[in-house]
């Protein structure tokens, strides 16, 4: 089990990372669907790791990050 919530903190960090250059050099806006589900699913997964950790700040943190990414993905799927 620790080597599965070690793969999930590396994988949510890369789509974090990649929604973060995505954003960055333009090829995708924060508006997008692409940025926010990669946000999103980058935060659960930081959520887990974070909580196994007993990173207790840093799960907070995602866990609103994972809130703001949601609340954005229903805005975009109401438009």
């Amino acid at each position: 089990m620790p080597i599965l919530v070690e793969i999930a903190g590396w994988l949510g960090a890369l789509l974090i990372l990649g929604a973060y250059l995505l954003v960055s050099s333009g090829h995708v806006s924060g508006k997008s669907a692409l940025f926010q589900w990669m946000n999103a699913l980058g935060s659960a997964l930081f959520i887990l790791n974070t909580w196994w950790h007993g990173a207790i700040p840093s799960m907070v943190l995602n866990i609103i990050w994972l809130g703001i990414g949601t609340a954005a993905l229903m805005r975009i799927a109401r438009q």
